[in-house]
């Protein structure tokens, strides 16, 4: 155990070194040394050679340290959680190997509201155990059920959108189930933190995409939803706009070049590009017939620095502000917080939101 502890360690400082040096590896070091690093981790940990080509590339490290550190702040939160145990734990929802969910359901005779958390960390990495054991204590006490899903994380071969379908279907899967697991599928409210925001707000404003003549019954139910919820979620996941909108090199974050399967700026200039950049970007999905929304950020909310690293600004609240823009003008009834001003208690006033939107929901 200490020796694997050791080679973690490690390999997290070699791929810290990697990563987090003004974006690039070969900007700290020369191009032996960052050969001799990476083959250092690729040997300590064969895994991250994810194509199995035999040869880590600096893209591969990246997306490697962002899993093993997730990883880490997932086993922490499972501590952090009080070992509150689902109802239903890793129910399938898809076909997908990480179309899987938790589902902790409230004890009642009639049906129950649903909250559903989306995990965030970069499109490739997170799990739905991260969950905050207060939301899930909290919501059970108001008499609500609560769902985690975990989506299919972005690679070569699984871009854009298919975290967000799989987000969309899920809604679907919970709704279709709604006699088995007593849910109102009337009062579902669905939240998350940064790329789980993202998905959580792409499927509250995307028309409903439920489709009558599917031959699988799970994708006729219906996307729609009562409220959304954002924990420093981007608005929109175009770079040119993130670009526009945040300055610096917010727009060069690692992730936006993975989610479009591509390695450059230049590459996203591609005119076929253009299309998915106004799909997958929730913004441009708003209109009037809208769920309430609830924003929370925590990234200062001012001009970033002369010299922001890549990627820097990916979580700023600036993605709130044009959103909430938005929203006040289609007369969706929305709610800004920031850390600086409100402090860090998210799930008291999230949950007050959902139930003034749940109020207003159909009976």
């Amino acid at each position: 155990m200490l020796k694997t502890r050791l080679s973690l360690r490690f390999c997290l400082l070699i791929l810290a070194a990697c990563v987090f040096t003004s974006g690039s590896i070969a900007t700290a070091q020369t191009p032996a040394q960052v050969q001799r690093l990476l083959e250092e981790v690729q040997k300590r940990f064969p895994e991250a050679d994810a194509n199995g080509d035999g040869r880590l590339t600096v893209d591969e490290a990246k997306v490697y340290y962002a899993r093993l550190k997730a990883e880490n702040e997932r086993k922490k939160a499972i501590q952090r959680r009080g070992q509150i145990k689902p109802t239903h734990a890793n129910v399938p929802y898809g076909p997908a190997d990480r179309n899987r969910l938790d589902l902790w359901l409230a004890d009642s005779e009639e049906p129950t509201p649903l909250v559903i958390y989306i995990h965030g960390g970069g499109f490739v990495a997170g799990d739905k155990e991260s969950i905050s054991p207060q939301l899930i204590r909290e919501a059970q006490e108001k008499g609500w059920s609560v769902a985690s899903i975990n989506y299919r994380f972005v690679n070569s071969s699984i871009m854009f959108p298919a975290p967000q379908q799989d987000g969309a279907r899920a809604i679907q899967f919970l709704k279709h189930n709604r006699e088995k697991y007593n849910l109102d599928p009337e009062k579902f409210a669905v939240y998350g933190g940064s790329a789980g925001a993202g998905i959580s707000m792409w499927i509250g404003y995307k028309d409903d995409m439920a489709d009558p003549d599917a031959k699988d019954p799970v994708l006729r139910e219906s996307t729609r939803v009562a409220v959304v919820g954002s924990i420093g979620g981007q608005s929109s996941y175009d770079p040119f706009v993130i670009r526009d909108w945040i300055g610096g090199q917010a727009h060069a974050h690692p992730s936006i070049y993975m989610v479009y399967g591509v390695k450059t700026l230049e590459e996203l200039t591609k005119p076929e590009l253009k299309s998915l950049f106004n799909e997958v970007s929730a913004i441009n999905h708003v209109t009037d017939d809208d769920p309430p929304t609830f924003m929370y950020y925590s990234e200062a909310d001012s001009p970033l620095p002369p010299n922001a690293r890549p990627g820097q600004g990916i979580h700023h609240p600036i993605f709130a502000h044009k959103l909430k823009e938005k929203l006040d003008e289609e007369g969706i009834p929305s709610v800004y917080r920031h850390v600086s001003v409100h402090g860090r208690d998210f799930v008291g006033p999230f949950l007050e939101f959902v139930e003034q939107g749940f109020a207003q929901a159909r009976q």
